[in-house]
């Protein structure tokens, strides 16, 4: 039972002088000797769990300080270099994201679905960030094999930017058509994304068309 000072007798002493109690008896039951470093100090896999929680609170940064600091002593299993490559993402250091990712996603098949999907995607949009837009083409498709729905527009709008980005209009077309449809279909706060999509459908027809600006 937690005892609070307001719901204590008149004869109870304030939390205070308890706590004092508690620490004076802490140290008579821990002893100042060379243990006491060992018993302050959390282990690597008390670390990693911690990693873990502040991964999965989205405390990336966090996260990021304890897996870097493990991954130089230790060869982290291919779900916590992606882990680590997702905070790598989250604080726009893509190269690192990218190296971690690329490295680990191969090695994740048997994972679920929904967690492979954002592994492609964080992949992908660090590599579409460097530049490297035919690796970044290669992950946005794998995460189409396994993302939702309600994912696919994202996906599917960065795989045409990249044809327009190279003049490709029918390939650009078709893969704007189909983020509009994902979008319009399955979100409701993508309004703008879906102006932006329409107007650019517009052009690749013009392009097709002869219509567009050389």
């Amino acid at each position: 039972m937690i005892l609070r000072h307001h719901t204590l007798g008149k004869t109870s002493l304030p939390v205070r002088y308890l706590r004092t109690i508690s620490t004076v008896l802490m140290f008579l039951v821990f002893p100042m000797t060379g243990n006491v470093r060992a018993w302050t100090q959390p282990t690597d896999s008390e670390r990693l769990g911690m990693a873990i929680d502040y991964f999965q609170n989205g405390k990336y940064h966090e996260s990021m300080l304890i897996l870097q600091d493990l991954n130089q002593h230790y060869r982290l299993n291919p779900r916590f270099q992606a882990y680590l490559g997702v905070c790598y993402y989250y604080e726009w250091d893509y190269e690192h994201a990218t190296e971690c990712l690329s490295k680990a996603i191969p090695k994740l098949e048997k994972f679920a679905p929904q967690e492979r999907s954002f592994y492609y995607f964080a992949n992908a949009e660090s590599l579409f960030n460097l530049k490297e837009y035919d690796k970044a083409l290669l992950n946005y498709q794998q995460m189409l094999t396994v993302c939702h729905n309600n994912e696919k527009g994202d996906a599917y709008y960065k795989i045409g930017l990249i044809h327009t980005f190279r003049n490709q209009w029918i390939d650009a077309l078709d893969n704007l058509q189909s983020a509009w449809f994902y979008y319009t279909q399955y979100t409701t706060d993508k309004k703008a994304r879906i102006a932006q999509i329409r107007n650019m459908i517009q052009g690749c027809c013009d392009q097709i068309n002869g219509k567009g600006t050389q």
